[in-house]
């Protein structure tokens, strides 16, 4: 393998693990970081989506192309680049074109189901749970998805109690344990990073 270090950043939705991972690659900066998001390889939706929390359940592992993802973590460690799916959230399908992502120093890979991937989770080289309270998660959920995803109030929680939620207890917060570190999503991001940085460079 080539020295590229693979990090993943797990929490629930809106536990603040997206925020953790753009700082961290602003302090590393973009010569010799990226971020991989789980949320790229969506399963193509358009043709089963009903309506806004609706019966889909985006927050199940098989809503995911893990095999996909895999494949492409193990060229990125290989220090190869990949194309990168893109998935529409206001079509929810996947688009034809591909973005480019070239291999780096440091891939920080953000998911809320990546811990519950044994063949990915075995490919990090570190792991960092985001640990925020379920009342956080579900504000913040609100907030993002009603003002960057067009999302109404009243779909975002119905898809929350129905799906989100079952499936943070059943496939996020029991491998909380496969990470290298547990922190809080309520302390300070400067506090997360400089602890974060400090661990992974330990290591």
């Amino acid at each position: 393998m080539s020295e590229v270090l693979l990090i993943g950043v797990c929490g629930g939705s809106g536990s603040g693990k997206t925020t953790l991972a753009k700082n961290l690659q602003q302090l590393w900066g973009e010569e010799k970081s990226s971020i991989l998001y789980q949320d790229s390889y969506y399963i193509d939706q358009s043709k089963n989506f009903d309506h806004d929390g609706g019966s889909i359940n985006y927050d199940h592992p098989s809503s995911i192309d893990f095999q996909l993802m895999y494949e492409d973590l193990k060229k990125l460690k290989w220090g190869k680049d990949i194309d990168v799916p893109v998935y529409d959230f206001e079509t929810h399908a996947r688009k034809k074109e591909k973005k480019f992502f070239a291999s780096k120093k440091i891939i920080l890979i953000d998911g809320i189901l990546i811990f519950s991937q044994e063949a990915i989770v075995n490919l990090l080289d570190y792991r960092v749970f985001v640990d925020t309270p379920e009342s956080i998660r579900l504000e913040r959920r609100i907030e993002r998805d009603t003002t960057e995803r067009g999302r109404t109030k009243e779909g975002v929680l119905s898809q929350f109690f129905a799906h989100v939620k079952p499936m943070h207890d059943e496939f996020i917060e029991p491998f909380k344990e496969q990470s290298s570190a547990i922190v809080s999503g309520l302390r300070p991001i400067p506090e997360l990073v400089k602890f974060v940085d400090q661990k992974v460079l330990r290591h």
